[in-house]
C-alpha cells in the first residue's frame, strides 16, 4: 500500500536519501526543507528533476521546523494535495562541535530548538489529523549517542538528541490509543555520506575554546579520525534509508519500537534492549500494557492509507 509521507530536513544526508528511497518504493513523499526559493533552491530543483527523470512521486515542500506557521502550512499543503498524511519522519537536526563550556546558553537553546522543539512544532501541525483518522506512524531519527558511546566535544548535540528520544518515548504511549504507531530509528556515527560534520556549528566563546585547546589539542580531529577508523569499510549511510523503507512497509501494529543501524557498534543497541525492556515491565506494573503499541481500530473505522 502506498502511503503519504512527510520528511523534515530532507535537503541532504539521511533525509534526502530516505525521501528518494521511500518514493522509489512507491510512496508519495514530501521532502521538506527551508528556504526552497533561496539558499536551498538548487537542492529543491534537483529533487524535482530527479523525480521527473525517475517517474517517482517525490515532491518538495517548504518547512522550517523553527517556525510553527511554516509547519502548519506544510502539513496543510500535503493534506490539500493528497487528502491525508500517513507517516511523519522527524529527521531535521543540527550538529555542533566543541567543548561544552565554550557554547553560550543561547547556542545550546538553538540546538535544542532545532532538534527537539522542531519535532514538537511539526507534531502539533500533524497530530490533529492523525488522531482524527485513527492511524499513522511517527518515525523519529535519533542517535546512538543517546545510549551508546559518547565521545567528547559533541555535548550540546548529544543532549538534544537524548531529549528528542525521551520525547519520542512519551509520545509513543500517549498516542497508542489513537492508533498511532511510533518507531525510533537509531543511526550510529556515519563519518561520510552525510553533511553533519561539514555543516556543524562551533562554540561562540573562543577564549574558552582556546583554553581547552591547550589541554585537548586537536580533539575534534582526533575524535573524527577515531570514529572513521571504527566504522567498517562497507558501512553505507544509505542503510539508514533502507531500514526506514522497511519499517514503513511493515503492517500496522508490527513495526519495531526501536531499530539500530550502527556499523561501528558503539553499544547503544545493547543498552537500549535493557532500557526498553524496563519500560515494558514498568507499563505492565502500571496496568497500562495497551500503551506499548498502537490500539488499532477495526478496518472499517480507519481511513485507508493515501492512494
Amino acid at each position: 500500500m502506498s502511503s503519504t509521507i512527510l520528511i523534515t530536513g530532507a535537503g541532504s544526508g539521511f533525509g534526502a536519501l530516505t525521501a528518494h528511497a521511500l518514493a522509489a518504493a512507491g510512496h508519495t513523499v514530501y521532502a521538506s526543507m527551508r528556504d526552497i526559493e533561496g539558499r536551498n533552491a538548487a537542492r529543491a530543483e534537483a529533487v524535482r528533476e530527479r523525480a521527473a527523470r525517475e517517474g517517482i512521486d517525490l515532491r518538495v515542500v517548504e518547512l522550517d521546523v523553527l517556525d510553527q506557521g511554516s509547519a502548519d502550512r506544510a502539513v496543510a499543503r500535503v493534506v490539500a494535495e493528497t487528502g491525508g498524511l500517513d507517516v511523519l519522519v522527524h529527521n531535521a537536526g543540527h550538529m555542533v562541535l566543541g567543548p561544552a563550556e565554550a557554547f553560550t546558553p543561547q547556542q545550546l537553546a538553538d540546538v535544542y530548538d532545532t532538534n527537539v522543539l522542531g519535532t514538537q512544532r511539526v507534531n502539533r501541525a500533524a497530530l490533529p489529523l492523525l488522531r482524527e483518522q485513527g492511524h499513522g506512524l511517527l518515525l523519529w531519527v535519533g542517535s546512538s549517542s543517546t545510549r551508546g558511546g559518547t565521545p567528547p566535544y559533541l555535548a550540546p548535540y548529544f543532549a538534544a538528541k537524548a531529549a528528542m528520544d525521551a520525547l519520542a518515548v512519551s509520545y509513543a504511549a500517549e498516542l497508542a490509543r489513537f492508533g498511532i504507531e511510533s518507531t525510533i530509528v537509531v543511526p550510529g556515527a556515519f563519518t561520510s555520506g552525510t553533511e553533519h560534520f561539514a555543516n556543524a556549528g562551533y562554540a561562540a566563546d573562543r577564549a574558552v575554546a582556546e583554553a581547552y585547546e591547550a589541554r585537548y589539542a586537536g580533539m575534534t580531529d582526533q575524535v573524527g579520525r577515531a570514529l572513521a577508523a571504527m566504522t567498517p569499510e562497507n558501512a553505507d549511510v544509505a542503510d539508514v534509508a533502507r531500514e526506514i523503507v522497511r519499517v514503513v512497509g511493515l503492517p500496522a501494529g508490527s513495526r519495531p519500537f526501536r531499530t539500530h543501524i550502527d556499523p561501528a557498534d558503539d553499544g547503544s543497541e545493547v543498552v537500549s534492549v535493557v532500557a526498553d525492556h524496563i519500560r515494558e515491565r514498568f507499563y505492565h506494573r502500571l496496568g497500562l500494557p495497551d500503551l506499548l503499541g498502537p490500539v488499532l481500530a477495526p478496518a472499517a473505522e480507519v481511513r485507508p492509507p493515501s492512494a
